[in-house]
């Protein structure tokens, strides 16, 4: 893909490899160090932990973000570059048994896992569009076909023009937000796996089922 209209890419874990117009990569911490470019001149970036964590606790926190670079990578974005527009591409947790479906190739689908974080990636999606559009970003996605990410499709050509903020419902956001305070599953490490088992799996289910309202999505 050209980065005609595009001032920054961001390529999650292997997807470096797809393409050499990227500038920034970003991985989790078990990410493997082989799977890493061997070398990167200056114009390029990576971007692990030790940086993404405080950037994701600015909002809230993984638990409530979703445990999925997808939706870490969109929070780094948010907090580092404050941009006008993301554009997804390639993020759609859609994995079909035949096809050019992932990145990554043959492996466990990552946001597909059982994870207390990852109940509805709809909702996280949601979550994440609300953020976005309180700082007056837009979140569009260009990949074709199914995806489990609420933003609007577009196209390539869709992004000569200044995109528009989605619509979304308001009026629930500070009850949602006050029960992720109340509920208190803040870990400021980030490895929140490490106390799933104190996490109210259906109190965070409650909480997704809110943030789809506020898309109109429930």
């Amino acid at each position: 893909m050209q980065k005609k209209n595009i001032d920054h890419t961001l390529a999650i874990n292997n997807a470096w490899k797809l393409s050499d117009q990227w500038d920034e990569l970003i991985y989790p911490e078990d990410f493997p160090k082989s799977a890493l470019p061997n070398s990167c001149n200056n114009s390029k970036k990576l971007t692990s932990a030790d940086t993404y964590v405080s950037a994701q606790n600015h909002y809230g926190g993984f638990v409530y973000a979703g445990g999925t670079m997808a939706f870490t990578a969109g929070y780094y974005t948010l907090f580092t570059y404050r941009p006008k527009t993301i554009v997804f591409l390639g993020c759609d947790m859609v994995y079909p048994q035949e096809g050019n479906t992932h990145f990554y190739g043959i492996g466990t689908q990552d946001p597909l896992r059982k994870d207390v974080t990852l109940q509805s990636l709809e909702a996280k999606s949601c979550r994440l569009m609300y953020y976005a559009a309180k700082q007056g970003c837009a979140l569009v996605n260009i990949s074709k076909g199914e995806s489990r990410l609420v933003f609007p499709k577009v196209t390539i050509g869709d992004l000569t023009n200044e995109q528009k903020l989605q619509k979304l419902n308001l009026d629930l956001v500070e009850e949602i937000l006050k029960l992720e305070k109340d509920l208190n599953y803040f870990i400021p490490s980030g490895e929140y796996w490490k106390h799933q088992h104190t996490f109210d799996k259906e109190k965070l289910w409650e909480i997704d089922q809110l943030w789809l309202k506020v898309a109109d999505l429930n």
